[in-house]
């Protein structure tokens, strides 16, 4: 019985967090479009770790799951600064030490941006870390 509930509940759960992860989505849009980076990168700096500390595997998969599963359905192209700071916000609001990370490379010259946790990369390639030196981590 508890199992038939426990997968009842699932999918709900997994909805939920997908919708919010949509809903920051167009919230890191709206950002970047109306203040620009530089407030992006404070409201990630700032957004605080929740007191219940988790570093739980499966709620970190569970959260880049929902990121990419609401990316599926964002109305244009998530690109991955987006992405990650919705990803290191939920994992912090999930009481996760989630941290953005942000680097480029010189050739071909490129920027990007993902996720570490205790130094693992948890939404992008682990080996994006041998391609990008590191500008910045909040």
């Amino acid at each position: 019985m508890a199992s038939q509930l426990e997968a009842a509940e699932t999918p709900k759960l997994r909805g939920s967090s997908a919708s919010l992860a949509f809903l920051g989505l167009a919230a890191a849009d709206i950002i970047m479009k109306v203040a620009g980076f530089h407030r992006l990168h404070q409201t990630v700096r700032g957004w605080p770790v929740s007191k219940m500390k988790n570093n739980d595997s499966e709620t970190i998969s569970a959260v880049c799951t929902a990121v990419d599963r609401a990316g599926t359905y964002y109305l244009k192209q998530a690109l991955c600064l987006q992405r990650s700071a919705v990803t290191t916000c939920l994992l912090r609001m999930k009481g996760v030490s989630a941290e953005m990370v942000i680097g480029c490379r010189k050739i071909p010259f490129r920027g990007h941006a993902w996720v570490e946790v205790d130094g693992d990369v948890v939404n992008d390639n682990p080996k994006v870390q041998t391609f990008y030196r590191v500008l910045d981590r909040f």
